[in-house]
């Protein structure tokens, strides 16, 4: 007996397909398709604002003229819970310290340095009083304060992290306060009284005698960079004696070897016979490599402890700003510390930091543009984004600005150009041959390196806040 289909059954064959469908077809059609994308490209502004140096042999020297510098660098604290100990090493940053190297009497002295919290506003020392104690200042800010030219009171310069003050106590007893410390943020300082020091030099001989050597020193005669004076006469009349005169220069220039980034790229030589169409797999694979290469050196170019620009700068050309913030008051100082600035390089949360600035204060920073691109500017120099700079996890960070060029005494990135199997400047590409799995291997090698031939080249604004928004 037959069953009538139902009409539900009827439906389904009319809902049957009638012609070849979309998922079919793709299997017969060429698609159209992009080339293979890739997130971590960068615009990598650095590497293309850098004027780029030639160097045979692998090595730049930077020739200087002798200069006298001494314990103006940063010293560096461990902290184990809310307990924080100065490495006794770096203590030798220290102007009187600077070449001492008995281990045991250093540790005693970091023993001896006493942990101290200040709260913000409070004074660790009073303009005028006698310099008994030296301050390490761990972390927070601290301003100096002093009197204006109108009798107002005025901030000479901000300090933080790793600055020190009151060295003189480690050699005089009669030096004073030049200028209030005042706290601007909760502050953590090692104290380091002069009683202890000379208790310590009784007893051990090796501390007693360098501390006078230092002191019986004779003030060497330098210019106001620190460098030795080049004797001249101007202004005279009649038969004057004209000085004899000479320039020094460093015993011991600074040298910067290029450093290399590298990897082996590997390519299934059945990928890259069967699967070359239309696109190149290798080339795909090598122009991915490539870029991945670029943006590493990038970044070294910007952290690396070696030659890296953050690193590298000189202590007298990093500034703190005055509320934290990066204002257009701190810009007009970074800018004023050298000539010729051709550029700011910011994180781009650094930039919008400053835009927020220049709002509040009603300004509209200048734009310009730059090879097609809108940049904003300051006073007329171009501020690049930079993502390699880092922001630390209390939302801080770092602004540079620079002058570049060879004949400028600026900032240069260094190279080697003609290196075998070159395909970019100092960049090159070598077959390393084909290994038992049928893999064919490729080295990729960059070959790169910077260099501040002279301080003032680079200036950094440190510890900006980009997270505050009021």
């Amino acid at each position: 007996m037959s069953v009538d289909a139902s009409p539900q059954s009827s439906v389904d064959r009319e809902r049957e397909q009638q012609s070849l469908g979309t998922a079919a077809a793709r299997n017969l059609a060429t698609t159209t398709k992009s080339v293979p994308q890739m997130q971590e490209i960068s615009s990598r502004w650095l590497l293309r604002m850098l004027p780029w140096v030639e160097v045979q042999g692998g090595t730049y020297r930077v020739n200087r003229r002798l200069s006298y510098s001494v314990g103006d660098g940063k010293i560096t604290f461990v902290q184990t819970g809310d307990r924080v100990a100065v490495i006794p090493a770096e203590l030798g940053e220290l102007p009187p310290l600077r070449g001492f190297e008995d281990e045991t009497a250093l540790e005693e002295l970091a023993n001896r340095c006493d942990q101290r919290e200040f709260a913000a506003g409070e004074v660790l020392a009073t303009r005028g009083d006698p310099v008994d104690t030296v301050y390490l200042l761990a972390h927070g800010r601290v301003e100096q304060v002093g009197t204006g030219p109108y009798g107002d009171e005025a901030v000479l310069g901000v300090l933080a992290d790793g600055a020190h003050l009151g060295e003189q106590a480690l050699v005089s007893d009669d030096a004073t306060w030049d200028a209030t410390a005042r706290a601007v943020t909760a502050c953590t300082v090692l104290a380091l009284s002069r009683a202890d020091v000379l208790n310590l030099a009784e007893r051990a001989t090796s501390l007693g005698d360098h501390l006078s050597a230092y002191a019986a020193l004779p003030e060497q005669r330098t210019n106001k960079y620190g460098e030795a004076a080049i004797d001249l006469s101007a202004g005279h009349v009649g038969e004057s004696v004209i000085p004899h005169t000479y320039v020094d220069y460093e015993s011991a220039p600074r040298q910067y070897e290029l450093s290399v980034a590298q990897t082996v790229l590997k390519v299934h030589s059945r990928v890259s016979d069967l699967y070359n169409h239309p696109m190149n797999q290798t080339e795909q694979q090598l122009r991915l490599t490539v870029e991945a290469l670029r943006e590493r050196q990038e970044d070294e170019l910007v952290n690396n402890r070696e030659f890296g620009l953050l690193a590298n700068c000189d202590y007298g050309q990093r500034l703190q700003p005055h509320d934290g913030v990066p204002s257009p008051d701190d810009m007009d100082e970074l800018l004023s510390r050298r000539r010729g600035n051709k550029f700011f390089l910011a994180h781009p949360r650094a930039i919008a930091a400053f835009g927020r600035e220049c709002n509040k204060r009603g300004l509209v920073p200048e734009s310009l543009d730059f090879n097609g691109h809108r940049l904003p500017a300051w006073r007329g120099v171009p501020i690049f984004p930079c993502g390699k700079i880092p922001v630390s996890p209390e939302r801080t960070t770092s602004i540079l600005c620079m002058r570049t060029g060879e004949d400028e005494q600026g900032v240069i990135g260094l190279r080697q150009s003609g290196i075998p199997d070159e395909i970019e400047p100092s960049l090159s590409v070598r077959f390393m041959g084909i290994d038992e799995q049928a893999i064919i291997s490729y080295l990729v090698t960059a070959y790169y390196s910077a260099a501040i031939l002279v301080p003032d080249a680079l200036g950094i604004l440190e510890n900006v806040e980009v997270s505050r928004w009021r």
